[in-house]
């Protein structure tokens, strides 16, 4: 059986929750398969988050992993195609840990692409009504160490897909109400969308997804 691995992260400092566990529990939730779907919520530690997510995947052997995570500054799901093998933390992890300019795996490459079909996965967000994105970058926070770490434990994995989507605040628990935001079912199904797409698209759609910067 085709095994999915989706997973979220826990609220980050003060915050009262974090839109992508929630929508990993909402999809967790509806899934009627065929495919056989394991979610977890990480932790938003560099200590934790990258090696639990490899814990799980050395347990499930996934065809297809999908961590997601919230960017709190951006307006839709953003499919994230770049991994950066960089941790460089702005602020303090949940942890108290705040690496400067370290790797995310030690003698691993300087960047991976997504193996996901990320171009497919945006389209088919977007075509469901629900606003979304190819991103070049997932920042150099937990979820780029997360997303790299997936990405490198894939590489040891012929036939292992594996890539990140960010998510917007949910419009329930915004912290502000200009904040930008959608409403949580449409964050998880844009998350169901994404792993429907990456089990079923072969090769990613060859159009045009660049920026001007």
């Amino acid at each position: 059986m085709t095994t999915i691995l989706l997973t979220g992260f826990e609220p980050f400092g003060g915050d009262g929750s974090n839109p992508s566990g929630d929508a990993v529990r909402l999809v967790a939730s509806s899934w009627t398969g065929p495919e056989h779907l394991v979610t977890a919520v990480l932790p938003v530690t560099f200590g934790g988050a990258a090696a639990e997510l490899v814990r799980l995947i050395a347990e499930h052997s996934p065809d297809l992993v999908v961590a997601t995570g919230l960017a709190g500054s951006r307006a839709v799901i953003s499919v994230e195609r770049v991994a950066v093998n960089l941790t460089d933390a702005r602020i303090p992890d949940n942890a108290g840990m705040q690496p400067v300019d370290g790797p995310s795996v030690d003698g691993a490459p300087a960047a991976y692409f997504a193996t996901i079909p990320v171009k497919a996965i945006a389209r088919d967000i977007a075509a469901a009504g629900i606003p979304s994105e190819v991103s070049h970058s997932a920042g150099t926070f937990v979820c780029n160490h997360a997303f790299f770490a997936a990405v490198h434990a894939g590489a040891q994995r012929p036939g292992m897909r594996a890539g990140f989507v960010h998510v917007p605040w949910d419009a329930e628990h915004a912290p502000s109400a200009d904040a930008a935001s959608l409403p949580l079912a449409e964050i998880a199904r844009a998350l169901e969308i994404a792993l429907r797409t990456g089990i079923r698209t072969e090769e990613d759609f060859a159009i045009s997804a660049g920026t001007l910067s």
